[in-house]
């Protein structure tokens, strides 16, 4: 069979270009490589993983999921819960928050199994802690939180002693003035409370030097911190029944106007006053010192209003 073809479907070679010209680029004197910088940032749907930050991203999944699950444990199984918590402290890669968080578990469950030393050994750790691993405000939660619960738990005063020692020194050491006195004058209200004047004038001692400024003069700038000391030593003396004393420092504190105290400290330097003039007789400077004394308890939503 033949076939022709009109010549309407013929193509010269003008309409279909053979040379080898028509299929070269145009010389831009570079490479004749590809560039592929060329291309520009345009996204092809390529995605380059680093596999050194999944490890890290794992590696924190795998801690928090110890944490939780150790946690969730801590009722039914105290004892897998605290070596739970040990071993996320032996997967931490540096001290962090993670570890934080597991030695305030480790504590809290060393009291209540009553493992005491290891308590200690564990508290101490958790202070190495707030030097950067953890802010300030973390720490001094964390802390206050600790102390009540040891303080709650009617341990032996010479090992809630130590707690407290390890506190301050650990305090000094960061140079957090102002947590280590609101420290030191809980230590010093436990002395109250067990009637140790020496060992209490000596943390008052320590308390009012630390008001001072460099001349020896005190700083008003603390005013609230020495009517904090003033309400302390108030109650030291009233309980020794050394009037003299109570009444020289009640009216020093009446005269410290610089500081904002809670209404609570107030309440009792004039709930004090109050017993002060009724041992004199003076009774309408009693009434008024204990009214005033009822007003600041009522303000700090304190039970001990019903008791003056």
């Amino acid at each position: 069979l033949q076939f022709s073809i009109s010549n309407q479907y013929k193509m010269s070679d003008d309409d279909f270009p053979m040379s080898e010209d028509d299929f070269s680029f145009a010389d831009d004197g570079g490479s004749d490589e590809f560039d592929f910088d060329a291309m520009g940032d345009e996204d092809y749907g390529y995605e380059f993983e680093n596999e050194d930050s999944d490890g890290v991203e794992d590696l924190e999944v795998q801690i928090s999921n110890c944490y939780y699950t150790s946690k969730g444990i801590i009722e039914e199984e105290p004892q897998e819960a605290l070596q739970g918590f040990k071993q996320l402290l032996d997967m931490e890669p540096e001290k962090g928050e993670w570890g934080f968080k597991a030695l305030k578990q480790i504590i809290k469950l060393e009291l209540a199994l009553k493992k005491y030393d290891n308590m200690l050994k564990s508290y101490k750790t958790l202070l190495t802690y707030i030097r950067s691993a953890v802010s300030r405000n973390v720490s001094e939660k964390a802390i206050t939180n600790l102390i009540e619960k040891v303080s709650g738990a009617g341990v032996d005063f010479d090992l809630l002693k130590k707690f407290y020692d390890m506190t301050l020194d650990a305090l000094l050491d960061i140079k957090n003035d102002r947590f280590w006195f609101k420290t030191k004058l809980k230590v010093g209200k436990l002395y109250s409370d067990r009637e140790q004047y020496d060992e209490l004038e000596q943390i008052i001692s320590e308390l009012k030097e630390w008001c001072k400024t460099d001349d020896g003069t005190n700083d008003m700038k603390k005013g609230t911190q020495l009517l904090e000391i003033c309400a302390l030593e108030i109650q030291m003396y009233t309980s020794q029944k050394n009037n003299k004393k109570l009444r020289e420092v009640y009216e020093k504190s009446l005269d410290v106007h610089s500081g904002i105290p809670h209404p609570r400290i107030m309440a009792v330097i004039r709930e004090c006053g109050g017993k002060m003039h009724m041992e004199e007789e003076a009774w309408e400077e009693a009434q008024k010192d204990f009214f005033e004394a009822f007003k600041n308890y009522d303000e700090a939503g304190s039970v001990e209003e019903y008791n003056v």
